[in-house]
């Protein structure tokens, strides 16, 4: 009886040091995109910001004269859509399910599946 206790205990050691391996090779990767992520959307800001000064100045100084203000609104509604894209990009990322761990969780489960 002990000697089966000790086998089954060995096993489910085994088990959760499998499983716990899983999760540090899946947070290794989740972390590769958390990076890429965060890098992508840095030079987004920095790109913006970029555009937005430099941009702004020469098309509102070029275009003063034939529409006037008007030249301000219409640089406000390009600035406002090159930002929605931005943002429809990173929730893809976030969506494509790139920062989960699918694996980990499908193991986790079918092994509570499994002892219940």
């Amino acid at each position: 009886m002990l000697a089966s206790l000790a086998t089954v205990a060995r096993s489910v050691l085994g088990l959760a040091l499998s499983r716990l391996e899983l999760a540090a090779l899946e947070l290794g990767e989740v972390r590769n995109q958390l990076l890429r992520l965060v890098v992508a959307f840095a030079l987004a800001v920095v790109a913006g910001c970029f555009a937005l000064a430099y941009g702004t100045v020469t098309i509102v100084y070029l275009a003063w004269d034939a529409l006037g203000w008007k030249i301000l609104l219409i640089m406000t509604g390009a600035f406002v859509l090159a930002a929605l894209c931005l943002i429809r990009y990173a929730r893809g990322m976030l969506r494509d399910g790139k920062l989960s761990l699918t694996a980990t969780m499908a193991e986790l489960k079918s092994d509570r599946d499994m002892l219940l």
